[in-house]
C-alpha cells in the first residue's frame, strides 16, 4: 500500500520543520510514503524552513503563488497523489503523526476504506485552552456539526472537522470537490457519504492550539460556512 500524506501550510514557519521531521520518521509496516507539503503562498519564512528541512529532498513541494486557502491547498495535493490512500496532515503540532498507523491499521486488515481520527470521544479537559470560551465555542460547534451531519446523511459521526481524514484515492478520484477554504471538511465527508461509504472513526489525542497562537479556523464565521455546506450537498452534487 502507498499513502500520500498531504501537509497544507499557510505561515507556520515556528512548526512546519519539525512537523516534517515528525512524518518523515513514522514508520508503518507495508507502507509507502509520499508526502506532500503545499505551501498556500505564505507571506513568512515557512518556505525558507521547508527547503532548508533535512528531508526536504525526499517530499513533493507544490507552492501557491498567493493564498487560497486549505481546501485549494488540500486539492492541489490529491491532484498530485500517487498513493493508494490519501491523508491530511495539519502543519502545526495539534495532532500527532504516529497516530496515522492507527488509522491505517483497519485499512490494512480491510476493515474500511475510510478512516477519521475522532477527539471529541472525550469532554474538555478545562485545562490551559480548553478552559477558554474561544475553545468550548469551537468544541460545541464542531459537535454541533457533527450531529447535524449524522442527521442529514445517515451515519453517526463525532468529528467531522477532524483534520485526520482518511480515504482511498478510488473514492475520491470523480469526486467534484470545491470547497477553497475550511469548508473542505464537511464537503468532503457529504460526499463520501453520499456515495456510500462507511466513515469508521478511530480515538485519537491531540493538543490542542491556542487562537493566541495562530490558530486560524475561525468558530461561528467558518462554524457558518460549514452548516450551509452540509445543507447544500445534502441536495445537490
Amino acid at each position: 500500500m502507498k499513502l500520500s500524506i498531504i501537509i497544507p501550510v499557510f505561515n507556520e514557519e515556528k512548526t512546519i520543520s519539525e512537523i516534517l521531521n515528525r512524518v518523515y520518521e513514522v514508520k508503518i509496516p507495508h507502507v509507502e510514503k509520499q508526502i506532500i507539503v503545499v505551501n498556500d503562498g505564505s507571506k513568512d519564512g515557512t518556505q525558507k524552513e521547508i527547503n532548508s528541512s533535512p528531508v526536504v529532498s525526499k517530499i513533493k513541494v507544490i507552492v501557491h503563488s498567493k493564498n487560497q486557502g486549505k481546501g485549494a491547498a488540500v486539492r492541489t495535493g490529491i491532484k498530485n497523489a500517487a498513493g493508494d490512500y490519501i491523508i491530511i496532515q495539519d502543519a502545526d503540532l495539534e495532532y500527532n503523526p504516529k497516530d496515522i498507523e492507527k488509522l491505517v491499521r483497519p485499512i490494512l486488515e480491510g476493515k474500511s476504506k475510510i478512516v477519521y481520527g475522532t477527539r471529541l470521544k472525550r469532554l474538555p479537559s478545562f485545562s490551559k485552552e480548553e478552559r477558554t470560551p474561544q475553545f468550548l465555542l469551537h468544541y460545541a460547534g464542531n459537535k454541533f456539526l457533527s450531529l447535524l451531519t449524522s442527521i442529514l446523511y445517515g451515519q453517526w459521526i463525532t468529528d467531522m472537522e477532524t483534520c485526520y481524514k482518511l480515504f482511498s484515492v478510488k473514492a475520491v478520484e470523480e469526486m467534484k470537490l470545491n470547497a477553497k477554504g475550511f469548508e473542505f471538511e464537511p464537503e468532503i465527508t457529504a460526499k463520501l457519504l453520499k456515495k456510500g461509504y462507511k466513515i469508521l472513526e478511530i480515538p485519537i489525542t491531540t493538543i490542542p492550539r491556542g487562537y493566541n497562537q495562530g490558530k486560524k479556523l475561525n468558530a461561528i464565521r467558518d462554524g457558518t460556512i460549514a452548516l450551509w455546506t452540509l445543507i447544500k450537498y445534502r441536495f445537490v452534487s
